[in-house]
């Protein structure tokens, strides 16, 4: 055999090396691989150290975000020193960190329909580490479309999904969820938290599963749709076939390029508000200052209570805002607010569909108002 290795690398892997189902010609394997991250945070973390660590030879890290403060709770990749830098250039430091003797690219590009293609060019295997529906289903239909395995993961509180996808020998995604939900089915963890841990169980158990993968031993999770519940400590998995209906993998498919279906959930373009539709903390300080009569609707999880509030708001979580709408007057005029605006707006967008005469947002949500008139409350 070529000696492909530095006596270096063979003490790096040494503990491969011993396995029977690796062994040098398994750890060449990995090391002649190339895996595509979508996403550098809570999954994208633990995923990618572990595939550095393995010795994954070529390693891309998509994501335009930058590191906030509130990441780094879960997403071990990036450090305090690194906030405010983008996500995917300190993710490729720390990679590097940990093996120099593997290629990464730090990719800061926008991940859509226009870049997809370009961007997974030259990688064997994807993986799913974002947060939202709409790219979940972009990401979906890229692999099927240029016949690429992916492995995706998914987090949502103490729960936690696993499963791979090839549409060249089982289902893919949309064989299982055909089409991309509406927004208000698409929460984010800003909008509703994420235990910390979690990515860390997820995001390994992809990179196990990319691993197998790359050396084609074991059982993929392939027609298999694993459910983890961190508060039981439990794993469920549920089958599932490819669909001969599918609209990108069946027998007819409808879908032969790639679209954005939808924007994010991050992207406030989802719920579009006009003027007239928000307000800013200023503006309602100063209705307040003169006594006008305004509902104050606070859509945020009673849990956030604890963290701050606006003294007379009537709180009515977002989720049970349509069975609860009769508790507020549909003629006196509403301003809605959550944490940043996001649900606020998607509240907004109920309230006026349902009747309400005057109902308005309040932009940068109880945070802007802290910041502004309260600035001794907590921001989060």
């Amino acid at each position: 055999m070529e000696k492909i290795f530095s006596q270096d690398e063979i003490y790096r892997y040494s503990r491969h090396l011993m396995i029977p189902e690796v062994g040098l010609e398994g750890q060449r394997k990995l090391k002649e691989s190339s895996m595509l991250l979508i996403g550098a945070g809570g999954l994208g973390s633990p995923a990618a150290y572990y595939l550095a660590a393995a010795g994954i030879g070529h390693i891309g890290l998509v994501d335009n975000d930058v590191v906030d403060v509130s990441n780094l709770q879960r997403q071990i990749l990036h450090d305090t020193a690194h906030v405010g830098k983008l996500k995917a250039e300190s993710g490729k430091d720390k990679l590097l960190a940990i093996n120099p003797f593997i290629e990464v690219d730090a990719i800061s590009t926008f991940f859509n329909a226009d870049t997809a293609i370009e961007i997974s060019r030259g990688y064997d295997i994807i993986l799913d580490c974002t947060d939202n529906f709409a790219t979940r289903y972009l990401i979906n239909d890229l692999c099927v479309l240029t016949g690429k395995p992916e492995v995706y993961g998914a987090i949502y509180r103490f729960e936690g999904q696993i499963s791979v996808f090839d549409a060249k020998i089982g289902p893919c995604y949309r064989c299982l969820f055909p089409n991309v939900p509406p927004p208000e089915l698409s929460p984010s963890c800003s909008d509703t938290g994420v235990f910390g841990i979690l990515p860390g169980v997820v995001g390994t158990m992809m990179a196990t599963e990319a691993i197998k993968l790359a050396l084609g031993i074991g059982t993929p999770l392939i027609g298999q749709f694993m459910i983890y519940d961190g508060l039981e400590t439990s794993f469920h998995k549920v089958s599932f076939q490819k669909q001969a209906g599918c609209l990108v993998c069946g027998d007819n498919p409808t879908i032969h390029t790639l679209t954005d279906s939808a924007a994010s959930c991050e992207d406030s373009s989802l719920y579009t508000l006009t003027p007239e539709d928000r307000i800013t903390p200023e503006e309602l300080h100063k209705k307040l200052q003169g006594n006008k009569s305004i509902t104050l609707l606070d859509v945020r999880a009673p849990v956030e209570l604890q963290i701050s509030a606006i003294p007379g708001a009537i709180n009515i979580p977002l989720e049970r805002l349509p069975e609860r709408m009769d508790e507020l007057d549909r003629q006196k005029e509403t301003v809605v607010f959550c944490r940043s605006g996001r649900r606020s707006a998607r509240a907004v967008s109920l309230l006026k569909n349902a009747g309400f005469a005057s109902v308005k947002n309040l932009t940068g949500g109880i945070n802007a108002w802290i910041s502004l008139f309260e600035p001794d409350t907590y921001r989060y």
